[in-house]
């Protein structure tokens, strides 16, 4: 049985590493781009160059774009005073599909996770902190993920900033439990970002 040559191969196992693809899945993809080399392969191997080599993590929010301070956080019209804690960049670019929310976001990295020694220190916790309080900000929307680690991080999120003034909520009806943001259609997370209630 013949197989492919060793660079196709290790374009596969690459690609098989990516989320919701296989080995098999992989296989076809690579398939797929080699027959349309010249429409496809070559014009996304040259926009994944120039993404590597030009996205930043924004130094203030965690947001992904081409320099260190986010489109997001540059722009003052969504210096409203509330801030939007989601667990990844995935669930921020979620949100934003949704259009209902204009503030400005902090994008966590992750949740809190005992087994996988996750502490506030891992994550961008200290940084919310910090923003909080500097940025006169009035209300934090915990916006994770409806996981155990989701709510975990929330309700230690919720214990550090209480005795402030600043107002707590988190997103309501429309997120089902287990459910993950990247995932709900935007009419969703629109309404479960309107109907919102106190944490």
């Amino acid at each position: 049985m013949a197989e492919a040559p060793r660079d196709i191969e290790q374009l596969i196992d690459l690609m098989a590493r990516l989320p919701g693809l296989g080995p098999r899945s992989a296989r076809r993809a690579v398939l797929m781009l080699l027959k349309k080399r010249g429409a496809v392969m070559a014009p996304l191997a040259q926009v994944m160059a120039q993404v590597a080599l030009n996205a930043r993590d924004c130094q203030t929010c965690g947001n992904i774009g081409s320099s260190e301070i986010c489109s997001l956080c540059n722009d003052p019209s969504r210096a409203t005073g509330e801030i939007c804690v989601v667990e990844d960049v995935a669930d921020l670019w979620a949100m934003e599909r949704g259009g209902a929310f204009k503030g400005r976001y902090h994008v966590l990295g992750g949740t809190l996770s005992a087994l996988d020694a996750i502490g506030p220190e891992e994550l961008r916790i200290p940084g919310l902190l910090r923003r909080v309080e500097e940025e006169g900000i009035q209300e934090v929307i915990l916006a994770l993920n409806a996981t155990v680690d989701g709510q975990t991080t929330a309700h230690y999120i919720a214990d550090c900033l209480e005795g402030s003034a600043v107002r707590i909520t988190s997103l309501a009806q429309g997120v089902p439990v287990g459910g993950e943001l990247d995932y709900l259609d935007d009419g969703t997370i629109g309404a479960a970002l309107k109907a919102r209630r106190r944490f």
